[in-house]
């Protein structure tokens, strides 16, 4: 008698044949008709059933979602978005959560959006911005495209409007009244942190910058050389780098081995936790008693003991309830005129300036 290999046999009744070679078939979902037959109502009673808002009898909503339990069914969010409903998928392009700052925004959104019943897909790494990701990701039914900082091309842009998809920003201020803007007033905050060193008495001044094309950075650096020339005074260093750590580092170098400094206002905290680093590190400098560092977003590792950085703060209890605010208003109101939200930074005094 010919021998049975139990586990293959069972393993082939989930399988097609196709040309001799087994291939898996996927586990059968149930259908809302399904439910509808073992519950003995309409299959669109049971479309309302799932709905938020729409009429129906209690008592039959019961015997629905009874039913859909025990046969183990969920709504489709992708068919619903055929039929107009609302899938609550929202995708965030959160670019290089590397950014300390950016992965703690990314952190909040993500629960912020979660406690609002909404379903985030992020998108992150240096290649998340790119046109044709972002553009892959609007073939999904999405309730909102949210862009932490960087640029949105116009065929983004387009294609947003063309697929009725909101646009929030958060980060920089884009001039079209389609989209929505919520951005920290970076000028303001970098002349905060210029007056409080000109206050402490610093007279000679470097500035660690990041990428040029930043919109943050300009703004940054123009704030503090602002409040610096108001005060007869002007940066003796500027280096720009890459709103890293160890570009801090390679950064505070730069300017401490070629100039004479006694305050160093850095673009982010990244980089003022990594300019603290070098001079602790490297140099017999002292801070604050010889050199004052200031940085900007008071991200969780500048209130770390280790640090104590003095920064400007940015502020994410702020910022991120702002964004779910905006994404509800024109989830209500989809033709409202676009709205920019300006979030007031602040000075948070620590231990280095």
């Amino acid at each position: 008698m010919a021998r049975v290999n139990w586990k293959k046999s069972k393993m082939v009744k989930n399988a097609d044949t196709i040309g001799g070679a087994a291939r898996l078939k996927r586990p059968h979902r149930v259908t809302a008709a399904e439910v509808a037959a073992a519950a003995g109502v309409s299959r669109s009673a049971v479309s309302r059933a799932f709905t938020p808002g729409a009429y129906l009898d209690e008592k039959k909503r019961e015997i629905i979602l009874r039913t859909a339990l025990q046969l183990g069914y969920r709504p489709n969010a992708l068919a619903a978005s055929l039929q107009g409903i609302r899938t609550n998928m929202v995708a965030v392009v959160a670019g290089d959560i590397s950014n300390l700052y950016d992965g703690e925004f990314v952190a909040q959104l993500v629960a912020a959006l979660n406690a609002v019943q909404k379903w985030p897909m992020v998108l992150s790494g240096s290649e998340a911005a790119h046109d044709q990701n972002v553009l892959s990701v609007l073939q999904y039914p999405l309730d909102a495209l949210i862009v932490r900082g960087g640029s949105v091309s116009p065929a983004v842009l387009n294609s947003c409007k063309q697929l009725n998809i909101p646009l929030i920003i958060s980060g920089r201020v884009l001039d079209d009244p389609a989209i929505d803007c919520i951005c920290c007033r970076n000028e303001a905050g970098a002349a905060m942190a210029a007056s409080r060193l000109l206050r402490a008495g610093r007279t000679k001044f470097g500035y660690v910058g990041g990428p040029d094309s930043w919109s943050s950075n300009i703004e940054r650096f123009q704030g503090a050389a602002g409040a610096l020339a108001n005060a007869g005074s002007a940066f003796t260093a500027v280096c720009q780098s890459d709103y890293s750590f160890e570009g801090g580092r390679q950064a505070a170098e730069t300017i401490l081995t070629s100039y004479e400094v006694d305050a160093l206002i850095c673009a982010n905290d990244a980089m003022a936790l990594g300019a603290l680093s070098y001079i602790r590190t490297a140099t017999a400098l002292r801070v604050p008693q010889d050199i004052s560092i200031v940085g900007f977003d008071d991200i969780g590792l500048a209130g770390w003991p280790d640090f104590n950085l003095t920064t400007i703060r940015n502020p994410l209890e702020v910022t991120i309830p702002e964004i779910i605010r905006l994404l509800d208003a024109r989830l209500a109101d989809p033709v409202r005129r676009g709205e920019v939200v300006w979030i007031d930074p602040i000075l948070i005094e620590r231990g280095t300036h």
